[in-house]
């Protein structure tokens, strides 16, 4: 346990909790650490409330609860808010293996809607790991295990890595492009 959150390892995962309060692991496989620091840096995602629950190389599990200000004028999450989540889960799987993963292009069906206060889940995982590029799947589903979201991505493996990132050796004005 650090400073109250408990990362569980393990073959499968680790449960970790962020938002304000994200500390980053010390331990924990590489790909927990980016997961982290991800989910720390990605201000969008901090907005919709967005969390990292599980990651590892490929892989990543990130939940939201739909709140209000979601919503569509008709009262169902807006496909935008869905898209992101979907779009964070696919970000961090990309770049887990410490190579900086940019998206060439996606694609998302949603095949229903959610309401205010359901807790969504995004599963992403790899399909195809290449030297350049890389293509993933997400699944959204709601906390009832009904399919809202199949979400489809493929991105360019620059020959940066993330860890230049997250030790800030990068220039500011490379961060912001």
């Amino acid at each position: 346990q650090q400073d109250g959150y408990q990362l569980i390892q393990g073959a499968d995962a680790a449960l970790m909790p962020v938002g304000e309060n994200l500390k980053q692991a010390e331990s924990g496989s590489l790909a927990e650490r980016i997961a982290h620091w991800m989910a720390r840096n990605d201000h969008f995602a901090n907005l919709l409330g967005i969390e990292v629950e599980a990651a590892k190389a490929g892989y990543c599990r990130a939940t939201m609860v739909v709140r209000s200000d979601m919503l569509n004028s008709v009262a169902l999450l807006h496909g935008g808010a869905t898209f992101a989540l979907a779009d964070f889960a696919f970000a961090v799987a990309s770049n887990s293996h410490n190579t900086v993963a940019v998206g060439l292009d996606a694609h998302v069906s949603y095949t229903a809607a959610a309401s205010l206060g359901e807790r969504l889940v995004a599963v992403a995982t790899e399909l195809k790991l290449g030297k350049r590029t890389a293509l993933y799947q997400v699944e959204v589903r709601n906390q009832h295990e009904k399919l809202l979201a199949h979400f489809t991505g493929h991105v360019f493996r620059r020959e940066d890595s993330l860890s230049e990132w997250m030790n800030s050796q990068r220039p500011p004005q490379e961060k912001s492009q």
